[in-house]
């Protein structure tokens, strides 16, 4: 059979065809909006070249090529029939390196996390954190001009924060105590990363998605009008959107610092008081590479948005690691993401060495291994 016919050979003919119907409902809507943003195309381009916004890198100037690397994260759960076993990596990936670059980087460029866990409905949510905070280890430890981290500078505050309110309460988990002990480093990492205060250290955040529309409020474009997607057809190759303040969330940002131990908390609280001072001064554009790729959204520090240089630096990494239309992303990002996606599904093997060992030297009856670690349901996210 082809993959095709196997995609719906477990479904009723009834719902297949009802599944189609609607799907070319979606199409002919889709296809509506196309056209719209087609004929509105010239009228959206005149008004961001009329606001000021746009810019061509050619006016930032041309720094020497920077060295650079991209992290990314990944976590997986195997829900077994007695036991949870759970893995969390993070890796950071070396770009494509200029001719003359000879520096040194030191072995390990990646944390690993992988333990057995009790059944537990907020282990994905610790462990999430634990696979973000090695993120941004790993970022402030590479010794690279330009560090990519793949998502937004937001996300560690809201991962950390949810995490904060469960792993004080579930201490029987591994990822929590885990979480728990490192808090402190990746919170240092965090505040690093959002004040990027060496000259010659770039911290970049490329998300794939964003909800923000900096960019489309400020020019009244409608709400149905994704920033990204709209500039991906509205910018040339080699232009640029000035960059403006992060968009304010609704509520005002905060960590649940005070479930800490006392030990750590007030270094904690310190800590967060500094990453809340600084998120809301990070800074967003929008640059398009090359003609063939999307529009790149770029989340920075203030202290490099208002710099020339560090801009600019920034700006031909990006371009040098878009090097070919096969990745729709720098390639140290996109590496990276290949990678940690992997570990998802490595977890069944994960298991069958488990698996295997504990046969090996179970005394008892070997079925009764099979069964306590049989797997049910996995879980993945990055």
């Amino acid at each position: 059979m082809t993959g095709d016919h196997v995609s719906f050979s477990d479904l009723p003919a009834a719902l297949v065809a009802e599944v189609i119907r609607h799907t070319t409902i979606v199409g002919d809507t889709l296809l509506e909006a196309f056209e719209n943003t087609r004929e509105k195309r010239n009228s959206f381009r005149k008004s961001l070249e009329q606001s000021g916004l746009l810019i061509h890198e050619s006016t930032l100037g041309y720094p020497p090529l920077p060295t650079t690397c991209g992290t990314d994260g990944s976590y997986a759960i195997d829900r077994l029939l007695t036991t949870d076993l759970v893995a969390a990596a993070s890796v950071a990936v070396e770009g494509l390196t200029p001719p003359s670059e000879k520096r040194h980087w030191e072995e390990p460029r990646y944390i690993v996390f992988v333990k057995s866990e009790p059944h537990h409905p907020d282990t994905a949510t610790v462990l999430r954190a634990v696979m973000l905070g090695g993120e941004l280890q790993l970022a402030t430890k590479a010794p690279h001009d330009l560090v990519m981290i793949d998502g937004t500078l937001t996300l560690p505050i809201i991962y950390f924060n949810q995490a904060l309110n469960k792993a004080p309460e579930t201490p029987e988990l591994q990822c929590s105590q885990a979480f728990l002990n490192n808090i402190c480093d990746y919170l240092q990492s965090y505040v690093t990363i959002l004040k990027a205060q060496r000259s010659d250290k770039q911290y970049v955040s490329l998300p794939k998605y964003s909800t923000r529309r900096e960019v489309g409020k400020a020019l009244g474009w409608p709400t149905q009008y994704d920033d990204r997607g709209l500039l991906s057809l509205l910018l040339k190759g080699g232009e640029m959107t000035r960059p403006v303040p992060l968009e304010p969330p609704s509520q005002e940002w905060h960590l649940a610092t005070r479930t800490l131990p006392k030990e750590v908390r007030s270094m904690a609280e310190q800590l967060t008081q500094e990453i809340i001072n600084n998120i809301g001064q990070v800074n967003v554009f929008y640059y398009k590479p090359h003609d063939w790729i999307p529009a790149v959204r770029v989340e920075i520090a203030k202290s490099i948005a208002t710099n020339q240089y560090r801009l600019a630096t920034v700006v031909q990494g990006i371009k040098h690691q878009c090097a070919t239309a096969a990745m729709l992303e720098p390639y140290p990002v996109y590496l990276a993401d290949r990678t940690v996606k992997a570990l998802a599904k490595s977890i069944p093997t994960f298991r069958h060495v488990t698996t295997q060992t504990v046969a090996e030297r179970y005394r008892g009856d070997i079925a009764e291994v099979f069964f306590a670690l049989h797997g049910y349901r996995s879980e993945s996210g990055g």
